[in-house]
């Protein structure tokens, strides 16, 4: 999911002196030393359920959103702004379009006001005891770049943002999960091959090109569940 809530995301330098990482078997036995988070629908919780609010508040079937994005996924309104190959007004008309098209005509700016999901603090948690533990981090986040909210949530956000050693985001980078390119661009960051990688996300249609590039990969359901399985991978108590 775009994440509207990390524009212009500028990532504080972590401090030099980081413990080193206890390396985590891995497939053919190459290490995990570098785990990558999607940020709306892991660190955030995810805003498919405002989206089914609002189907059902309107009467429209429920998931006709992300049914939606997921048509012609590369080249939708959606995709191209989260590349901002579009603006927010252009994108406003184009998803009303597309919408229509499928049989229910919904205003992109409604779709947008709805992608802000909540803080998950056991993931802020989660991903503090990772990166005390010495395992390089990055944030893979397709986003929106022209996106306001409040000074709190903002000051919020970035304190979360500045924990990665980077931040990959579609907005600046010209392209988004699930092209393998925005993978590369996270690992040659990080200096790490992807087999020395886990991913997170909560999306199945971006975690395939991960596996295929050869990272361990978590679809994430619920935090409990997502840091259960993360601690198993990295042999790491994350409560």
């Amino acid at each position: 999911m775009p994440d509207p809530d990390t524009p212009d995301a500028q990532p504080a330098a972590q401090p030099d002196a980081q413990p080193a990482a206890q390396p985590a078997a891995h497939g053919a036995g190459a290490p995990v030393t570098a785990v990558l988070w999607d940020f709306g629908g892991v660190i955030l919780s995810s805003p498919f359920e405002a989206f089914n609010r609002y189907e059902h508040d309107r009467d429209l079937p429920a998931d006709f959103i992300r049914g939606v994005n997921a048509t012609n996924p590369h080249t939708n309104a959606w995709a191209r702004l989260e590349r901002s190959d579009i603006s927010p007004a252009e994108f406003d008309a184009a998803f009303a379009a597309e919408s229509e098209a499928l049989g229910h005509r919904v205003p992109g700016a409604d779709v947008l006001a709805l992608l802000s999901g909540q803080v998950r603090p056991e993931m802020v948690r989660a991903l503090d005891r990772v990166i005390e533990s010495g395992y390089r981090t990055a944030c893979l986040t397709n986003n929106v770049s022209g996106e306001h909210a409040s000074a709190e949530r903002t000051e919020l956000i970035a304190s979360i943002m500045a924990r990665f050693d980077h931040v990959v985001e579609s907005s600046k980078v010209g392209c988004r999960k699930p092209e393998p390119r925005f993978y590369e661009i996270a690992c040659e960051l990080l200096g790490v091959s992807p087999h020395e990688c886990v991913f997170l996300d909560d999306l199945g249609i971006n975690l395939k090109p991960a596996a295929a590039m050869g990272m361990r990969t978590i679809k994430v359901l619920g935090a409990d569940q997502a840091i259960a399985e993360l601690s198993a991978v990295l042999s790491l108590d994350l409560t």
